[in-house]
C-alpha cells in the first residue's frame, strides 16, 4: 500500500511539473520596465533620431500581455501574444494587426501562446508559432530576456507619408 501511494505521489509530481512548463517564467513578465525610447523616421529624409526616457507597464491577461508604453512622444497600449523560447519569451502582434503587418493569416490557429498542445517533442512554443503561423521573411519586433529581466519592442507607426519606428528597451523595475 505504501509503495502504491509513493508511486502515485511521484507520478502526480511528474505530471504537475510537465504541465507547468515555463509558467513560472511567464508570471515574471508582469511589471514596470524602465528604459529608453528611440525614434527613427524611416521616410525618405530619415530626418530624426531621438532618444527619451520611457516606461513599459506589462500586465498578463490570459494568453496575452498588455503593453502600455509611454515616454517622449509615445503613449500607446498594445495586446501581444507571448511564446516561451528557452531562456526568453518572444512576442507577436495579434488578430487584424497580425494580418495587416504580414498580409496573411495561416491555418495553424496558434496565435495564443498557451494553447499549443500539438507541438513536436523538442519544439518551443515560439518555434511552433513560427512554423504554423508565419512565412519565411516575416519580421518580429521584440521580446523578453528572462535572465536579464529586460524587455525590448519596436513599435511601427505609419501616418500618411511618414513611417516611424520607436524602439523601447528597458529593465524590469519591480
Amino acid at each position: 500500500m505504501k509503495t502504491r501511494n509513493l508511486i502515485i505521489a511521484i507520478a502526480s509530481i511528474a505530471l504537475f511539473a510537465c504541465n507547468n512548463e515555463g509558467n513560472e517564467k511567464i508570471n515574471d513578465l508582469d511589471g514596470t520596465y524602465i528604459g529608453t525610447l528611440t525614434s527613427v523616421d524611416l521616410g525618405q529624409t530619415k530626418s530624426f533620431n531621438t532618444t527619451s526616457d520611457a516606461v513599459a507597464e506589462i500586465t498578463s491577461m490570459g494568453d496575452q500581455i498588455e503593453v502600455h508604453c509611454y515616454g517622449g512622444d509615445l503613449d500607446t497600449t498594445y495586446m501581444l501574444n507571448y511564446y516561451q523560447n528557452k531562456d526568453s519569451v518572444m512576442v507577436c502582434i495579434t488578430g487584424t494587426d497580425f494580418e495587416n503587418m504580414y498580409g496573411h493569416m495561416l491555418g495553424g490557429n496558434h496565435m495564443s501562446g498557451g494553447m499549443m498542445s500539438d507541438k513536436n517533442n523538442n519544439e518551443t512554443e515560439w518555434m511552433h508559432h513560427l512554423n504554423d503561423e508565419h512565412q519565411a521573411g516575416d519580421e518580429h519586433f521584440g521580446g523578453f530576456n528572462m535572465s536579464q529581466h529586460t524587455f525590448d519592442y519596436t513599435f511601427h507607426f505609419t501616418d500618411g507619408n511618414s513611417n516611424t519606428q520607436m524602439k523601447f528597451s528597458g529593465v524590469r523595475n519591480n
